[in-house]
C-alpha cells in the first residue's frame, strides 16, 4: 500500500444532501475538525452531491446551517462534487486507457441474475465479469443501442489491508469484492469513485467517518492503488445508539441538529455532549472547545456504539446556561420571549433570568418562565380565588399592602423580612398568606421565591394589583 508521506494534517467531512445534518454527521464533523484543529492541520468540507435524484439546495444548506451553529468552521470549502465531474471524468478515461477500468454492457436485470445464480450455487453474489477484459478472453457482441457503465477492474487475487485507528488491522480478500461501477450509463460518476478523487486531490491524510463506511474502504483502498495515489489513513466510529439501545432514530431525537438550537440548546453544549458520544479525557465531563482540540486523540475514541442521552444533554446544556453572563444569556433568551409576545420594556431582565437560570435546562424553559413577567397579567382562575382568596386572606393581604407603602426598599430582602413579619402578627404558616399573595399580584399559584418576584414587577404594580383583590 502507498502510504501518504505528507506531514499536514488534512481531513474532510463529506455529507451527502440527501437530508439535514442528523447527529451522528454532526459528530463525525466533530471528530474530524477536532483531530486536524489537534494537528495544527486542515479541515475541508466537501458537499457530496452526485446523488441527483435525492439531493436537495435546502438539504445543503441545512448542513452549512449547522456546520455554523456548531462553530466547526472549515478551512477550505464547501467543494461541491458535481462542480468536479470534469475532474472525474478525466480520471474516469485515463482508467479506460490503462485497464484498471472498462465498459460493461450488462443489464441491472442481468446482473441480479448472475447475484442469484451465484447464491444457488452458495458463492457470493456478485457480478460475474462477463465484461471483464482478460488475456486470450473473446468478450461478448456488444448490444445495439445500449449504453454500458463503467466498472473498475478490481484485482482478482490477493487481499487488501488497512490499520484502521480505531479497529486495528482489517483484511479483506479482493475475491469477497465486485467489480465496482464507477460511472453510469448517462456518463455520471458514481460515490465511491468521485470520493477517491477527491481524497487524492485534495491531500487528505486521514478519514474520519461513520463505521456505515467500513464496507466503502477496501474498494476505495483498491481504486487508489490503481491510480498510483497515497492512502490517508481510515478511523471508522461506531454509531450512535438510542436511550433503548437501538439504532438512533427520529424518535429518539435524530433530527436537523438545527432542530436543538430551536428547542433552546447551546451550540458549546452540544459539541460538549456530541464529542464525549464515543470520545473521553479521563472522567472529564464538561471541558470548552480549546480543551476539547488540546487533548483530542483518535486512540481515546471508543471501539463501542455510544448511547444518546438526553437527560445528559440537558444536564450538560444546564450547566453551559449557568455560566453564561448576563448579556450573552440576554442576547440567547429575549428573541425567544419577544417570540412568544412578550413584553421586556422596563423590566429588569438581569434580575428575571436570574431568577429562573440555575433552574433551567435549555433556553426555551427560560424564556417560558420569564413569561411570568414578560406576558400580560392574566388574573387568577375563579376556582384558584374562591379556593385560596377568602375574607381571612384578603383581610391579611390588605395589612400587607398597607405595611408595603411604607417600605423605604423595594427589593427582595426587605420584602421578605415584611412576609416573616406578617407571619409571626398573624400566627400563620407561610403557605397562607404566600399562596394568596401570588394569585393576586401574578394570578399563578407557584412561583420563584415570592420577594424577589415582587421585588421585580415593581412596588406600584404589585399595590394596584392588591387592591384589585
Amino acid at each position: 500500500m502507498t502510504a501518504n508521506t505528507s506531514n499536514t494534517v488534512r481531513t474532510r467531512f463529506a455529507p451527502s444532501p440527501t437530508g439535514y445534518l442528523h447527529l451522528g454527521g454532526a459528530r463525525t464533523a466533530l471528530f474530524s475538525w477536532a483531530f486536524a484543529r489537534h494537528h495544527k492541520g486542515s479541515f475541508v468540507l466537501r458537499i457530496e452531491d452526485t446523488d441527483l435524484e435525492r439531493s436537495t439546495p435546502e438539504a445543503v444548506q441545512a448542513i452549512l446551517d449547522g456546520m455554523q451553529w456548531l462553530s466547526l468552521q472549515a478551512d477550505e470549502g464547501p467543494f461541491y462534487q458535481m462542480q468536479r465531474a470534469d475532474r472525474h471524468k478525466e480520471v474516469i478515461a485515463q482508467m479506460l486507457e490503462e485497464g484498471t477500468a472498462y465498459h460493461c454492457y450488462s443489464t441491472p436485470a442481468e446482473v441480479e441474475q448472475m447475484r442469484e445464480a451465484a447464491k444457488a450455487k452458495g458463492l457470493k453474489p456478485k457480478y460475474d465479469g462477463t465484461w471483464r477484459p482478460e488475456p486470450g478472453k473473446t468478450l461478448p457482441a456488444i448490444p445495439e443501442g445500449r449504453k454500458p457503465v463503467v466498472r473498475f477492474r478490481n484485482p482478482a487475487e490477493g487481499a487488501v489491508s488497512w490499520n484502521d485507528m480505531l479497529k486495528g488491522n482489517i483484511t479483506i480478500e479482493n475475491v469477497e469484492l465486485d467489480d465496482l461501477i464507477i460511472a453510469r450509463p448517462d456518463g455520471t460518476p458514481t460515490y465511491n469513485f468521485c470520493v477517491v478523487v477527491d481524497d487524492w486531490d485534495m491531500n487528505i491524510t486521514h478519514v474520519i467517518r461513520g463505521d456505515d463506511h467500513i464496507n466503502n474502504t477496501p474498494r476505495q483502498i483498491n481504486i487508489l492503488q490503481a491510480l498510483g495515489a497515497p492512502i490517508p489513513e481510515y478511523g471508522h466510529v461506531p454509531m450512535i445508539l438510542g436511550p433503548d439501545g437501538q439504532k438512533l432514530s427520529k424518535r429518539h431525537g435524530a433530527v436537523n441538529i438545527m432542530e436543538y438550537e430551536k428547542q433552546g440548546y447551546l451550540p458549546e453544549a452540544m459539541v460538549n455532549y456530541l464529542a464525549r458520544l464515543g470520545w473521553s479525557h479521563g472522567d472529564d465531563e464538561i471541558f470548552s472547545r480549546e480543551q476539547l482540540v488540546e487533548w483530542f486523540d483518535t486512540r481515546n475514541l471508543s471501539k463501542s456504539a455510544a448511547q444518546w442521552d438526553p437527560k445528559k444533554l440537558n444536564w450538560v446544556n444546564a450547566h453551559y446556561i449557568k455560566a453564561l453572563d448576563s448579556k450573552e444569556l440576554q442576547a440567547h433568551v429575549l428573541p425567544r420571549i419577544h417570540a412568544r409576545g412578550g413584553n421586556t420594556q422596563g423590566l429588569d431582565m438581569e434580575a428575571v433570568l436570574n431568577l429562573f437560570k440555575d433552574r433551567a435546562e435549555t433556553l426555551e424553559q427560560l424564556a417560558d418562565n420569564a413569561m411570568l413577567f414578560c406576558a400580560p397579567f392574566q388574573p387568577a382562575t375563579e376556582e384558584l380565588r374562591t379556593q385560596f382568596l377568602t375574607d381571612d386572606a384578603k383581610r391579611i393581604l390588605a395589612d400587607f399592602a398597607q405595611s408595603a407603602t411604607g417600605l423605604d426598599a423595594w427589593n427582595a430582602e426587605s420584602i421578605d423580612a415584611l412576609i416573616k413579619e406578617m407571619l409571626d402578627k398573624h400566627g400563620i404558616k407561610m403557605p397562607q398568606l404566600g399562596i394568596p399573595l401570588r394569585l393576586a399580584v401574578t394570578g399563578q399559584k407557584q412561583t420563584p421565591s415570592i420577594g424577589a418576584v415582587l421585588a421585580i414587577i415593581g412596588k406600584e404594580t404589585v399595590m394596584a394589583r392588591l387592591q384589585a383583590v
